[in-house]
C-alpha cells in the first residue's frame, strides 16, 4: 500500500486558538534546540509567526555574528521545527 503524504497545514486558515497552539509548539521546539546553541555561546529568541507560516527569530550571542549562522538557522533550527510542525514553512532571522 502506498501511503499518501499528509497535506501541509495552512497556518493562515487556523483559528486564533489554533495559531496560538502552533506558536506554543514552535516555542517548545526552540527550547529543545536552545541548549545546543548555548553550548557554543549562542541562543535563539522567538519573535513572531507570519500568516504565511514563517517563523521570525533573533539569533543571539555567538549565533548572531557567526559566519555559519545561516546554516545553523536553515539546516538546524528550521529543519528541526518543520519536522514536527507542518504549519511552519520556513524560519527567518532578523
Amino acid at each position: 500500500m502506498n501511503e499518501q503524504p499528509k497535506p501541509t497545514a495552512d497556518y493562515a486558515s487556523l483559528s486564533d486558538e489554533g495559531k496560538a497552539a502552533v506558536q506554543e509548539k514552535v516555542k517548545n521546539a526552540l527550547s529543545q534546540i536552545r541548549p545546543y546553541l548555548q553550548q557554543d555561546g549562542g541562543d535563539v529568541e522567538y519573535l513572531d509567526m507570519t500568516n504565511e507560516g514563517v517563523v521570525i527569530v533573533r539569533l543571539k550571542g555567538h549565533c548572531g555574528s557567526c559566519p555559519h549562522a545561516m546554516a545553523t538557522l536553515k539546516q538546524g533550527i528550521e529543519q528541526a521545527i518543520k519536522r514536527v510542525i507542518p504549519e511552519v514553512k520556513s524560519v527567518e532571522k532578523i
